[in-house]
């Protein structure tokens, strides 16, 4: 099965997040890190867009289920 790539717009949209956010986020290692497309070109494997962003939602949801102190 063909994983779909996402170009920078279409993860800006995915995510909420602004180019800047992105790039931020990749160099601190917490980002997915784009595929090469072309000399000048870059894309992101959508399924590791996808699993960031149930990574967040485990997150959020492991936050909302922890015992009140």
């Amino acid at each position: 099965m063909m994983n779909a790539v996402l170009r920078r717009a279409d993860v800006e949209r995915a995510t909420g997040l602004p180019r800047s956010t992105i790039f931020e986020l990749m160099a601190r290692g917490t980002f997915p890190k784009p595929i090469r497309l072309g000399a000048r070109a870059v894309g992101w494997l959508e399924t590791e867009i996808v699993a960031w962003q149930r990574a967040r939602v485990a997150e959020r949801d492991q936050i909302k289920s922890a015992p009140a102190r």
